[in-house]
């Protein structure tokens, strides 16, 4: 179950293992500090490729599907629009972002699979979920683009992103085997099974 009375909490990134273990499905997170944009052609690099930007440390690390829009300042790429995307598709990397990169949480939309809840259960991570639609609200929250790896890749290469109080977050799943996805699904069944009970009355 989710925790009965949800926390609003401000983190701070990278995050320790400590701190994710404590973080309950409903509990409303704001982050500041770094978080890394990944997406399907930087995973499938990482993974399938077993490739490895020299110098990233990953360790405790915050990654967020997204693949952002930006323009170029001079030398900088600066946001002009980081939406997240749907995170089910690339949920054959969940294991391998938590252990093998050492990363911690991910922020997506639509949340992943239970073989995922397993991973974040057997490794020590959180998914977090974000508002659909609100890219605008996300990109304001983005205080500077630090770096960009894989360039190659765009606009599916490694952003570093600095953010500031960035949220509103919600841990749908975490490291205790909660997902509020499930819970939703099986509240979901009873109430079709009870309707279709109706009908056949």
């Amino acid at each position: 179950m989710a925790t009965e009375d949800p926390r609003t909490l401000r983190l701070q990134a990278p995050l320790t293992d400590e701190v994710v273990r404590d973080l309950r499905a409903g509990d409303e997170v704001w982050l500041d500090g770094t978080v890394w944009g990944v997406r399907d052609a930087s995973l499938i690099r990482f993974f399938d490729e077993g490739r490895r930007p020299e110098g990233a440390d990953f360790r405790g690390a915050i990654f967020i599907h997204t693949a952002p829009s930006v323009r170029m300042e001079g030398e900088r790429y600066v946001p002009v629009s980081v939406g997240t995307t749907t995170s089910m598709r690339m949920d054959r990397f969940t294991r391998g972002c938590l252990e093998d990169l050492g990363a911690r949480a991910i922020i997506g939309k639509g949340g992943l699979s239970v073989d995922s809840l397993q991973h974040f259960a057997d490794l020590g991570g959180v998914y977090l979920s974000i508002t659909g639609g609100a890219a605008s609200w996300e990109t304001l929250q983005i205080e500077e683009i630090e770096e960009v790896l894989w360039e190659d890749l765009m606009p599916e290469c490694l952003w570093k992103f600095r953010v500031k109080s960035f949220g509103p977050l919600f841990v749908t799943m975490d490291a205790h085997g909660t997902s509020t996805y499930e819970q939703v699904r099986a509240h979901t069944q009873d109430h079709l099974a009870a309707a279709y009970a109706l009908l056949d009355d």
